[in-house]
This record gives C-alpha cells, sequence and structure tokens, in this order.
C-alpha cells in the first residue's frame, strides 16, 4: 500500500514539472549576470493558444458575422459569402439561448496572433541589442583610415561656403542729357538697328531721338493720357504703345501713323512686351490681368487671370516660360503661353514687385521690390540669390549681356550690379537739370542699346540720361571692394 501511495504522489505531480523548470531558468537567468535564454515549453504554448483563442471567439468573432436583415450573398460581395454562419440553440419556449461559432479560421486566426507576437518580441530584443550611432561613427572612422575601405562607406567632410568672387566691370559716368518732354519720362524702347530710340512721357507724346546725337527726329501723338510702355518690333516696321487711357496703338513707322488699336482693358495699362518670335503683343496693367494680342487680327489671345493687384511690369522671352509678369500683390507669376495658365507663383517679395529683367544670354530673370532684389532661374523660377543694398522703391531694373544689371530707385539712388555674384560694384545718384527740385531725382525707366555699352534712363526731373562706361578706368585705379559675409549665400 505504501509503495502504491508514494507512485500515485508521484503521477499527481508530473505536470508541475516544467512549471518548474521555467521557474528555475528564470531564477538562474535574474541572479548569474548572464542572459539564459528561456524557451516556451507546449505546455505555456497550450496556455497562450487557448487564452487567445477564448478571447478572439468571445470579443471579435462576433462582429465577423452582419445581422440577418444585411445577410445578402452575393458574387459581387465576396465578404458575406467568406463570412462564418452561426447557429443558434432553441430552449423549449423557443427563445435563443446562445450562439454558436463553428471552428472555421478561428486556429488560423489565433496562429497570426501568436506570430505577431513572436514578431514584436524579435524586434524589441533586436532594438534592446542596437549599436550606439556612436559605436557607428567611431567605426566610420577607422574605416576612413584604411585606403582600401570602398567610397561609398567613407565620410566626407562638408565643403565650407566659397563665395563668388565677381568680375571687375569699369563704373559708369554721365554722357549726355536730353530735354524735350515736358513730363515725367515714364517708357523707353531701342530699335532694333540701334540708330534710335523711343520715349514715353506723361505730357502724352512719343519722342523719336537719334542715338548717337541725341537730336530729336519725331514727335507722335495720339494718347489722352500719359504713354507707360513702348516696344519696337524686330518682326515689322512697327512701334507700339500703351497708356493710362486704356489704349494700346500700333504705329507704322512708314507713315507715322496709327494703323491698330487694341481694346479690352477696363483700365489703365501700365506695361507692355513683344514676344520676340511670335506675331503676339502682352500688355497688362489696373485691371490686374495680363492680355495676349495677335498683332495682325487684333484678336485676344488669352487673358492671363490671377494677380490680385496692379500688375507693373511685363517681359517675354521665345522659351517657357514666355511670359512673367510682376504685380503689386508682391508675387511673380511665370505663364505657359501655349495654356494660357500659370506655371508657377513666387512669393518671396513682401512688397510689390515693380520691375522685372531678363538676363540676354543667361536663362534666367531678376525681380525688384523696395524690398529687395531677387535672382531666379528659368523654367521653374528656382531662387538663386539676393542683390542686398538698395534700400529705396526700385522703379526700373535691365540687364546687358556683360552681366552688368542697372537698378534705378523713386529716389534718384542707381545701383550697378555683378550678375553672377550680385556684388554692387557701383553707387551713385542722379543729377538733376538746373532748376529742377531735389524731389524730382526720380528714375522711372531705363534700358541698355543693342551694344550694351549705352544707359539710358528716363526721369522725374522730365530728361533723358545716356550713361556709359569710364573708358579711363582700369582695375588698379578702381578695385573691385568685395567684402564677403557668411550671410551671403549662392542657393
Amino acid at each position: 500500500m505504501a509503495l502504491s501511495h508514494t507512485d500515485g504522489e508521484d503521477a499527481s505531480h508530473d505536470h508541475l514539472q516544467p512549471l518548474v523548470q521555467s521557474t528555475v531558468r528564470a531564477t538562474h537567468s535574474l541572479f548569474s549576470g548572464t542572459s539564459v535564454p528561456i524557451t516556451q515549453t507546449d505546455a505555456i504554448l497550450s496556455s497562450q493558444r487557448q487564452k487567445i483563442s477564448a478571447k478572439y471567439r468571445a470579443e471579435y468573432l462576433s462582429s465577423r458575422v452582419l445581422p440577418r436583415s444585411m445577410q445578402q450573398p452575393t458574387e459581387t460581395n465576396p465578404l458575406l459569402l467568406s463570412a462564418p454562419r452561426q447557429t443558434k440553440l432553441l430552449t423549449q419556449n423557443g427563445h435563443s439561448e446562445a450562439t454558436v461559432y463553428p471552428l472555421t479560421n478561428v486556429e488560423d486566426e489565433v496562429q497570426k496572433v501568436l506570430d505577431g507576437l513572436a514578431g514584436k518580441q524579435q524586434r524589441a530584443q533586436a532594438k534592446r541589442h542596437k549599436t550606439p550611432t556612436r559605436e557607428l561613427v567611431r567605426m566610420a572612422a577607422e574605416a576612413n583610415r584604411d585606403d582600401s575601405a570602398p567610397a561609398g562607406q567613407q565620410i566626407v567632410r562638408k565643403r565650407t561656403y566659397e563665395p563668388v568672387r565677381p568680375e571687375w566691370h569699369a563704373p559708369w559716368k554721365l554722357m549726355r542729357v536730353i530735354s524735350g518732354h515736358i513730363g515725367w519720362v515714364r517708357a523707353l524702347a531701342v530699335e532694333p538697328g540701334n540708330r534710335w530710340f523711343a520715349s514715353g512721357s506723361v505730357d502724352r507724346t512719343i519722342k523719336i531721338w537719334d542715338l548717337a546725337s541725341g537730336t530729336l527726329r519725331l514727335t507722335l501723338t495720339g494718347h489722352v493720357s500719359p504713354v507707360r510702355g513702348l516696344a519696337v518690333s524686330s518682326r515689322h516696321p512697327y512701334l507700339f504703345s500703351a497708356g493710362e487711357d486704356k489704349q494700346v496703338k500700333c504705329w507704322d513707322l512708314e507713315t507715322n501713323k496709327v494703323v491698330r488699336q487694341y481694346h479690352g482693358h477696363l483700365s489703365g495699362v501700365y506695361a507692355l512686351a513683344l514676344h520676340p518670335t511670335l506675331d503676339v503683343l502682352v500688355t497688362a496693367g489696373r485691371d490686374s490681368v495680363a492680355r495676349v494680342w495677335d498683332i495682325r487680327t487684333k484678336q485676344q489671345v488669352h487673358v492671363l487671370a490671377g494677380h490680385r493687384g496692379t500688375i507693373a511690369s511685363v517681359v517675354c522671352q521665345d522659351a517657357d516660360p514666355q511670359v512673367i509678369t510682376g504685380s503689386m500683390d508682391s508675387t511673380v507669376r511665370l505663364w505657359d503661353l501655349a495654356a494660357g495658365k500659370s506655371m508657377a507663383t513666387l512669393t518671396h517679395h513682401k512688397k510689390a514687385v515693380r520691375a522685372l529683367a531678363l538676363h540676354p544670354s543667361d536663362f534666367g530673370f531678376a525681380s525688384a521690390s523696395s524690398d529687395s532684389i531677387r535672382q531666379w532661374k528659368c523654367p521653374r523660377g528656382d531662387f538663386v540669390q539676393s542683390f542686398d543694398g538698395h534700400s529705396s522703391i526700385v522703379n526700373t531694373m535691365c540687364a546687358n549681356n556683360d552681366g552688368v544689371v542697372f537698378s534705378g530707385g523713386d529716389d534718384g539712388t542707381m545701383r550697378f550690379w555683378d550678375w553672377r555674384s550680385a556684388h554692387c560694384f557701383q553707387k551713385a545718384e542722379t543729377i538733376v537739370q538746373p532748376g529742377s527740385l531735389d524731389s524730382e531725382a526720380g528714375i522711372f525707366c531705363s534700358t541698355f542699346d543693342r551694344t550694351g555699352f549705352r544707359l539710358i534712363t528716363g526721369e522725374a526731373d522730365k530728361s533723358i540720361k545716356i550713361w556709359k562706361e569710364d573708358e579711363e578706368a582700369t582695375e588698379e585705379s578702381h578695385p573691385v571692394d568685395f567684402r564677403p559675409s557668411l550671410g551671403r549665400r549662392r542657393y
């Protein structure tokens, strides 16, 4: 009897053996100081499976079955076809006692949950044993000492910023003063042959001047308000003018008469530009839109709408963006001429954009406002750099092939910049005519001639001034005063 009693006690403690082994391993790993892996036995896995299976069936399985009123198994709804059916056990009174769910796909779902828990534990363990960043940097530095290390695994030190050194340009000086208008000179245009240029004024007249001698050739009258825009066609003997009287006129230079007029603007026209390769004219003004006209048919091709303020300047080029506008709403827009839509809107300026200047050879342009002058790269309008140093309301800008950029201010200040480095190599102020007030020292328009050696400015003292480079200046007599700062950076 004693022997059988002992055998019975051993048999009753057999199911505790796995738990005892697990406890011993956990205690050993806790106090020994070394990590000993603890393997889950079949009993532990079985208990976890039963726990998850019971919780899954009790809480989540019922949500997989739609109510009977919504169950319409069709071929177009595979979720209803694959949903497990529920079986109700009826009592003797006919009421439903319980809902029994079959074991269909339950074991598969439980196995997915167990696999997810195992993967989560593995990721947590890998994260605990992850190599620190400092250790990785040390290992990479040691690898760099080895000349045989691949180039992709070497840490290269970032190259320090090197400012672009500006090119030397001769200073500009006043060459000639032309008088003849009795109002502010607001528009200038040079003929493609570089023999004469035209000027438009507040006195409502357009005057043709000889570029070499500065003598008056012709006076055109027809506008009833100030003339704000001029352009001379390189493809036809036409001169185009726009004014604050909402009129856009086409003048035949062979007969000196108006041959076409383009009607459509709702207010004054402030800017005008000709397309270099197409027979297209672009005008803009106070109605906040730029209108594209067919020169021959006088038809309006596009209405480029999008600005919320007066458009003060517009330029055209033969590659996209073919039309660029600057507005009083402090934005610059690049337009797709074929689609008649805006390609990009540049919102870097904080004040009204009054002037735009295209570079003759570099595929880019500059925009000016009273807070800054910024340089952009076409075709997407990427920002390049800022021209810092002209703290005035900039009314006009122009650029030549030598990389000289001129900006004229409302207070008569003049700045000459290097296009590539944005360095201001000359600061000057215009000289008012004798008998004029000091407040009339304002520059409203400017342009280079076709050679780029002459600069023509229209000013508030009713005069036209022609500037040229100082021929006697050298790099020794006028060295470049270049003092780069850490704030200067070309993007």
